[in-house]
């Protein structure tokens, strides 16, 4: 009698029974979501942007939710916050980006509460001194060199990343806002 397929069996049957939970969604029963944001001009001047060496937004809320608003909370669905990362697309014609932002943050989200923020950076001189805004400084001319347009229109897009303190990861849905930058 072959006894391989019997061990198979066990093997597998063994091998599910170890799985430490059901729910491999990796969010821990929560959502978090960018509730508001303000401070963030539409216009930017590259020039004075390089002065300052960043740019920030004045204050911006994360929510956190429990995905299943019949179900039970516990603080172990609060979030440590991590970090955020700003990346970028262009709303012009051009092409080029600069680099990502990824910045570390800290503060705890509690579980069906709030976190507010307040001055944090969304471009530093790595971005500014990177193409393409890097042409729209005097210095380089002040203009676009791939569009030949004297301003660049760029969007914004952040996302927020934490644990909740049960360990599992959770992150916004990107947010999205346009500024456009002169010389």
């Amino acid at each position: 009698m072959n006894r391989l397929p019997i061990a198979l069996a066990f093997l597998s049957l063994f091998l599910w029974g170890c799985e430490e939970r059901t729910d491999q969604s990796g969010d821990g029963g929560v959502i978090l979501s960018v509730s508001d944001f303000d401070g963030l001009p539409a216009e930017v001047g590259v020039n004075l942007l390089q002065l300052a060496g960043f740019l920030s937004v004045g204050e911006i809320t994360i929510d956190s939710h429990q995905k299943d608003p019949s179900g039970t909370t516990s603080s172990l669905m609060n979030v440590e916050m991590d970090s955020y990362e700003v990346t970028f697309s262009r709303a012009d014609t051009g092409t080029l980006l600069p680099p990502p932002l990824v910045q570390k943050i800290f503060g705890v989200t509690p579980i069906n509460g709030s976190q507010t923020y307040e001055n944090l950076r969304i471009l530093t001189l790595e971005q500014i001194e990177s193409r393409p805004l890097s042409d729209l400084l005097f210095v380089n001319g002040g203009f676009d060199k791939e569009t030949g347009l004297d301003f660049i229109r760029l969007n914004l897009i952040m996302r927020f990343f934490g644990r909740t303190l049960s360990g599992d990861p959770v992150q916004t849905a990107p947010i999205s806002f346009t500024v456009t930058f002169v010389p």
